[in-house]
């Protein structure tokens, strides 16, 4: 391995740390241009619209996402999909505003340059009258409607107890939910077969993911994916962070959980749909600081807004839609010295509570100028690389551009202290060149070009409550452009063992050979090169992940832009010589009841037994236990056998059993491996 890094360092010219000017910086912010995340595709930034809204269609709107690369626009509003039949534009028990039809919201994504994400209406439709929706738009009007989801949040019709969601269906479980998916993709790909069918799942770690409604086998996401893994193209999953009294500071701090919760919404896929897993994409399609009713068209929203985009696209999303584009005024609060009018939407809708109005209708909120900041970041085709920050109130993303260039977004939380941020680099080299420098700080009225040289390659001032993006020039004759080999394809996994990993990928023109890089945060190591377009990697931890990419090099050694990325799972072994089976008993969105079944397979007695295992994500905890004794320091647990325990007879011949009350404040998988005595047990 030694050699084969040797090779990586000088194929790859990574650039040493960049030099420090003169000033004392406060925060280090690592980027490895090396390490891709995945490509921003058109439909990356979206914005949800609403048929009650009066203001939707006004041109105002288009020209603001437009400017802004907004590329989707979701119709007809969220809860009320599921009340609005789109031929007569009636939305029985809702109010529909005049000129919000369907043609005249297609006329206002058309002048956008976006597309549409359309919901078929599941709680008082039918799979005919969504069919026929999918012939009006794409057969008779050529609008190429593509993506369409089937409802809303359908898991909230009142099957676990709390009903927003109007739902007709006498049977409101996630099984006849999937029944009712797979006619609705029937029905719709008979007349357009290029339409994309989403399916509506909870947000791992958010209620009601894992609880399981009565008469049902399990919880939402577990009955519905396998049911219709074969007819979907993606998933549909909403992120607020918390209720009414959420303020953005708050929301900020808990985003930390969402890459977490989608990972496990990739897990879950990749369980139910096997080698079809990466025919099926993510859509965040609602997302805010909270649900409704305060602190949300202030500063801080917007820090959130630009920070909460990047790290849903980052985290394997292709699109991320903000509720809402016009929402209408809630509590009236005082944040950062001005009004916060307690408004869900980007743009203001002239609406007043008491004798506080807003200002006049379209005035963008500072959400909206934190999706802007994100496409002065990057746009389609543009590849997302990995960032890592020392300080915690300073958030960084970076994108590497199509044309070789570099830019890097960094959002200071911090109200009250500029921040100095000092720039370290791998697998890019910045020329001399001064940076183009955005910024979005106090006193700015919109994405301002700043030309005062506060920024360097090496160093970057930050304001207080403030966005900056800055893009830098590669060194002539450095980076992918500098390089003959075209960016390898997606690598996948052709076969995978307890510790080996057969991966492939498409070639690239122009390469002589590839590397195969793993990433931890933003540092990678090479683990594997070809000059084929495939790889064994040997020796892997047993039930270990794993997220490579594959770079190409050129015939002079100058290395390619990197692959998306890949992340896979290793096996448990299959002639393990003990077997541990974690069975989920029950849950209820933040905690849970678990019971572990142990089993010697060796041929020889255990008398005296530990298990351990570490959890998979943050905010996982052991509360209370029986029939073991429980010890858990960090993510590690450790479980030891009572006193009075008798020996774990050989090959299977009896088992030992303990239970505990769990914890979870975010996502909730299960463990991946488990020892026994600390040996690597095979799963249940």
């Amino acid at each position: 391995m030694a050699a084969s890094l040797a090779v990586l360092s000088s194929l790859a010219g990574v650039a040493p740390a960049a030099p420090q000017p003169a000033g004392d910086a406060d925060v280090d912010v690592r980027v490895n241009a090396q390490a891709a995340l995945g490509t921003l595709s058109g439909a990356a930034r979206g914005v949800n619209t609403a048929i009650w809204d009066a203001h939707m269609n006004d041109p105002e709107v288009a020209d603001l996402m437009k400017a802004a690369d907004v590329g989707v626009m979701r119709y007809p509003g969220g809860s009320y999909a599921d009340i609005y039949h789109w031929e007569t534009h009636t939305a029985p028990g809702g109010y529909v505003a005049p000129g919000t039809g369907f043609d005249a919201f297609m006329g206002t994504v058309r002048a956008a340059g976006a597309q549409p994400v359309l919901i078929a209406n599941y709680g008082s439709g039918t799979p005919e009258e969504a069919a026929g929706w999918v012939r009006y738009a794409n057969v008779t009007k050529n609008y190429g409607a593509k993506y369409w989801e089937i409802g809303n949040e359908i898991y909230g019709n009142g099957h676990y107890g709390s009903g927003w969601e109007h739902d007709d269906h006498e049977d409101k479980s996630p099984k006849e939910y999937a029944r009712q998916v797979r006619a609705y993709a029937s029905a719709m790909k008979a007349v357009d077969p290029t339409v994309k069918i989403g399916a509506v799942l909870t947000t791992p770690g958010e209620w009601p993911d894992g609880v399981v409604g009565p008469g049902d086998s399990g919880d939402w996401n577990h009955t519905v994916l396998p049911e219709v893994a074969d007819v979907i193209d993606f998933v549909s999953v909403h992120w607020y962070a918390g209720g009414a009294d959420t303020t953005a500071e708050d929301a900020m701090g808990k985003l930390a959980k969402l890459p977490g919760e989608l990972r496990e919404v990739r897990n879950q896929i990749d369980r139910a749909a096997g080698s079809g897993s990466s025919d099926i994409e993510i859509a965040l399609t609602e997302i805010n600081t909270n649900t409704g009713g305060a602190r949300l068209t202030a500063r801080p929203n917007g820090l959130f807004a630009a920070d909460a985009f990047m790290t849903a696209l980052e985290n394997g999303v292709f699109t991320v839609d903000w509720w809402n584009t016009h929402n209408g005024a809630g509590q009236i609060t005082t944040v950062d010295g001005e009004t916060d009018y307690g408004d869900m939407g980007m743009l203001s809708s002239g609406a007043c509570t008491g004798d506080v109005c807003q200002p006049a209708p379209n005035t963008p909120f500072h959400p909206y100028y934190g999706m802007k900041m994100t496409s002065e970041l990057g746009t389609a085709g543009d590849t997302m690389v990995a960032t890592e920050s020392s300080a915690q109130d300073v958030s960084a993303h970076a994108v590497l551009r199509r044309d070789g260039r570099l830019s890097v977004m960094f959002i200071n939380k911090n109200p009250d202290t500029a921040r100095t941020v000092a720039l370290d680099y791998a697998g890019f080299v910045p020329s001399g060149n001064a940076p183009e420098v955005s910024r979005y700080a106090r006193g700015d009225g919109d994405i301002t070009e700043v030309r005062d040289g506060e920024a360097s390659a090496s160093q970057v001032t930050v304001p207080p409550y403030a966005l900056l993006t800055v893009t830098l020039d590669p060194q002539a004759g450095t980076g992918p452009g500098a390089s003959k080999a075209s960016t390898p394809g997606t690598p996948r996994v052709d076969a995978v063992t307890d510790t080996t990993a057969h991966l492939t990928w498409d070639g690239a023109p122009g390469a002589s050979r590839y590397l195969v890089q793993e990433r931890d945060g933003a540092h990678t190591r090479l683990i594997g090169e070809s000059t084929g377009t495939s790889v064994t990697l040997r020796n892997l931890p047993p039930g270990s992940a794993h997220t490579v990419n594959v770079l190409a090099a050129d015939s002079s050694g100058r290395i390619s832009r990197p692959s998306s990325p890949l992340t896979f799972r290793t096996s448990t072994p299959a002639d393990a010589a003990c077997r541990v089976t974690y069975h989920r008993d029950t849950s209820w969105g933040n905690g849970f009841v678990t019971t572990v079944t142990v089993q010697n397979l060796s041929d020889t007695p255990i008398t005296g037994w530990t298990v351990d295992w570490d959890w998979p994500t943050a905010g996982q905890s052991v509360s209370s236990g029986w029939s073991a004794t429980f010890h858990q320091s960090g993510s590690h647990v450790r479980v030891t056998a009572p006193e009075d325990a008798g020996p774990l007879a050989p090959d299977g011949g009896s088992t030992a059993s303990f239970g505990f009350v769990g914890a979870n404040d975010g996502p909730n998988p299960d463990p991946t491996v488990s020892r026994l005595n600390g040996a690597v047990c095979a799963g249940g």
